[in-house]
Formats: C-alpha cells, structure tokens, sequence
C-alpha cells in the first residue's frame, strides 16, 4: 500500500520532475502558488508581493514521500536509503524533499517521531491491568507489521554507528511512548491500585521493557493470549511493587 501511495502521486511543475537542487541552489519553484496574481492592494494601489520562501507545501505530496520514506527503509535500509531513492520513488524532484526536510536524518526522525506519537493509545478503561492489555494488544501489532518488523530494527542497529540517530530515536520513543504508559501509572496510583511513591523510571522499564524484547530483540512471535497474560504479570509486579 505504501509503494502505492508514493507511485500514485499528483504531479505538477512546482513539485515532480523538478530541479534537483538542494536548499539554497537558487530555485523558485514553490510546491503550488504563493498566493493568486494581484491578489489585494494597498493603499498606495500596488499589488502585494508574496514574501520570498513562501510557497505553499502541497500535502499529497508531503504524503506520497512520507509512503515513499517508508517503502525504502522496508526495502534497502537507512544506510542505503538516499534522497534520491526516496524523490524517485515518491514521483517528485529532490527539491520537493529538501523543501520540508534538511537531510535524510531529519526526514527519518520527523517520521518516526510522528508514529510513536500517534501509533499508541492512552488507555483508560478503569483498571491497571486491562489498559495494559490494551498498550500490549496494540503495540505487538503494530510491531508485527512486516514493514515495522523491517525497519525498526535496522534503524537500531543503524543507531549503534550513528550517534546522532541514537540519541533522536531514544528522545522520541522515549517521549512519545513512555507518555503513554505514564498516564498509566498515573491513572492506577490515583485509583490506588499501586503506591504513589512508586518509582516511575523502573516502572515504565517495566511496562515498556519486555514487549520490545521479545519482539525487536529476540524477534520471536508472540502467542496468541501473549499481551493479556504480560499485562497480568507487570500489573502483578506492580501492584506489589
């Protein structure tokens, strides 16, 4: 579906087939129009000006080099993955990609960002151990998904030699995911189910540790019935905790 979305792209003068310059090569191409020809005066009668750099970023291409990004991790892996693989495959010039991204870094980092952010739920459902069910029944399947399964542990193993994607993809998993099994805890010490002074760092250890282990570590499917008896086992732990 991914190759689909970057292969199906719309083009047009501004975004595909595009000079190939990198930011500052001097082109003017906008993703659409900065704004309709003569639109409003003022008070003087001369036609506004749009301001320089401000062209409009077209979303369905913004979206086809997003599918395009993650069709290439799938394929060839962060190493190997270029800007020009990911134009080419998104049907655009690379300017359209240096337009919202400094370099492939960023592009992958605001990717997966955005992901963790939006890939997990905030449970509530009234109970410890039923909204880390919930946590773990959508986590594993989100972690099972062959193009996950691909990329994710290439861009860990990618951040053993590169230090600054290391500290990126730590900040935003950590971020991102651990605020979700913080509002976990959160809700269970309100409630009473754990104690108040629990520590938080080995508890979200806890929540977040063992799924990731055996799936991007060990890589060994889990059952059926997996996340609900991992949910009653770290909901055990830590209510005695």
């Amino acid at each position: 579906m991914l190759r689909d979305m970057a292969s199906g792209a719309k083009e047009d003068s501004g975004e595909t087939g595009g000079a190939d310059a990198a930011p500052g090569g001097g082109t003017a191409a906008g993703d659409g129009t900065a704004g309709p020809a003569g639109a409003g005066t003022a008070s003087t009668g001369k036609a506004r000006r749009a301001p320089a750099g401000a062209a409009v970023l077209r979303e369905d291409v913004t979206e086809a080099i997003r599918a395009a990004v993650f069709a290439e991790l799938a394929a060839v892996g962060y190493g190997r993955m270029s800007i020009e693989g990911v134009a080419r495959r998104a049907g655009v010039g690379k300017t359209a990609v240096y337009r919202r991204w400094r370099s492939k870094l960023h592009l992958v980092l605001d990717l997966v960002s955005e992901i963790a952010l939006q890939g997990l739920p905030a449970p509530d459902t009234g109970s410890l151990e039923t909204d880390l069910h919930l946590l773990y029944e959508v986590a594993s399947r989100a972690l099972r998904h062959p193009a996950a399964s691909q990329i994710v542990p290439d861009l860990f193993a990618e951040a053993a030699r590169n230090t600054d994607l290391q500290e990126a993809l730590e900040k935003a998993l950590r971020e991102a995911q651990r605020s979700v099994a913080q509002g976990v805890l959160d809700a269970a010490a309100a409630r009473g189910e754990i104690r108040a002074a629990l520590d938080r760092d080995l508890a979200l250890d806890l929540i977040t540790g063992p799924l990731y282990w055996r799936v991007l570590v060990v890589r060994t499917r889990t059952k059926r019935g997996y996340p609900a008896a991992l949910a009653k086992a770290v909901a055990a732990g830590l209510r005695s905790a």
